[in-house]
């Protein structure tokens, strides 16, 4: 029981300070974006550099840390979207408007994410920023299928249709999100207007679910 008691304690302290040190990279990165280095973020965390490899390996290691604690909040934000007491298309609005506000409020965050260093772009490198940021654009892509599944009738077929759909929506978002971050040709309102214009054809023809929450 005492060996029991020790190990949970021991766990509850390394995931602190996991925490602890993923909050000071986030501080490091916010300063720094795509140039935030190991030996910033160890040095604003107050350990040595073969500490923080301890806890997450590599950059890659901390690099999908930030990401899926980012992707996290991103979603539960997405979530918030979809299930706003209003109608389909100013939710199809508020979700396109989550996104881009998540980039444009912590840019440093997103380059870091998707736009590495120069240094540290390359496979070569042992950090192959296209081998990371993969997988979270496909997990943001599959999250949303799900929402479509149980929010839409999409008829036979409906579950294939439901990921196209969600991958889509995401790499639309991300693509011109992207563009939009580094040019602002326009305001965040007006690429919102703009791209649920886009989106609204089908997702204004297809009925909710009967069993559904509603999209």
């Amino acid at each position: 029981m005492e060996r029991t008691q020790h190990s949970g304690r021991q766990q509850s302290a390394t995931a602190r300070r996991r925490r602890e040190l993923l909050e000071a990279a986030e501080r490091i990165v916010l300063r720094d974006g795509p140039d935030a280095s190991m030996n910033a973020i160890a040095a604003e965390a107050g350990i040595t550099k073969p500490i923080l490899y301890r806890h997450f390996g590599d950059k890659g290691g901390l690099y999908r840390a930030l990401a899926l604690r980012h992707t996290d909040a991103l979603l539960a934000n997405l979530a918030t979207a979809l299930d706003a007491p209003v109608l389909r298309r100013d939710r199809v609005e508020a979700t396109l408007d989550a996104y881009l506000l998540a980039i444009e409020s912590q840019p440093q965050v997103y380059r870091f994410l998707m736009h590495p260093s120069d240094e540290d772009a390359g496979p070569e490198n042992g950090f192959d920023v296209g081998r990371h940021s993969a997988p979270l654009l496909r997990r943001l892509g599959e999250e949303l299928a799900k929402v479509i599944t149980d929010r839409l009738d999409l008829g036979p077929g409906g579950e294939l249709t439901a990921r196209v759909w969600g991958h889509g929506i995401v790499g639309m978002m991300h693509g011109a999100g992207d563009w939009w971050l580094r040019e602002r040709p326009c305001s965040r309102e007006e690429l919102v207007k703009q791209l649920a214009d886009l989106l609204w054809g089908q997702l204004a023809a297809v009925k909710d679910r009967e069993d559904g929450p509603g999209f």
